[in-house]
């Protein structure tokens, strides 16, 4: 019986690949006295299959969205900080966001402070527009003039599966923000 498999495997390896025998092969003797020699099976050197990895140019379609940057004078929200003892510094507070399916609007709510920490709450809220395929990029900003505080940005609203929104916490609604965080002096609201 085990000879019969031994063939049909056999027969079955040699249809997919090259087989050289390397050495013959024994079974085991067997004595009357039902003693036993070890046998060896045979073996073999088997050439199966060569993988080539590289590279080749083909023709395919590749989404690309465009995206035209113009410069516009608008109003921007603007917070100038006096600390005494402190250097001011201009800069954005930028809060950004991918999402897809949907439209959606991202607002710059709430910038709480708490010592030298800020923390800029935003909201992003789902429209009705459909966007299809389409994957957008939102943002809003507001302008600060102030010493160098450690900003931490948190977002009140349904987190989408993209890795830029990785950059930010998602809570669910204001009542979900940290105590440390709802006790903190509201500096800035819109």
């Amino acid at each position: 019986m085990k000879k019969v498999l031994l063939f049909v495997f056999l027969i079955g390896l040699a249809s997919s690949c090259k087989v050289d025998k390397e050495k013959s092969g024994s079974l085991p003797e067997v004595d009357i006295d039902v003693d036993t020699e070890a046998g060896s099976l045979p073996e073999y050197d088997v050439d199966w299959v060569d993988i080539n990895v590289g590279t080749k140019t083909k023709t395919v379609k590749i989404p690309k969205v465009v995206v035209v940057m113009e410069e516009e004078e608008v109003e921007v929200p603007f917070l100038d900080f006096n600390m005494p003892g402190e250097e001011n510094k201009e800069r954005t507070l930028l809060v950004e966001a991918e999402v897809s399916g949907k439209q959606h609007k991202l607002e710059i709510k709430e910038i709480r402070a708490s010592q030298k920490k800020l923390f800029v709450i935003s909201t992003l809220e789902e429209l009705e527009t459909d966007l299809g395929e389409q994957t957008l990029r939102i943002q809003d900003q507001v302008q600060l003039n102030a010493p160098e505080l450690d900003v931490k940005h948190i977002i009140v609203g349904e987190k989408a599966d993209r890795v830029l929104n990785n950059s930010y916490d998602y809570v669910s609604s204001m009542n979900a923000l940290p105590e440390h965080i709802k006790n903190a002096q509201v500096i800035y609201s819109k």
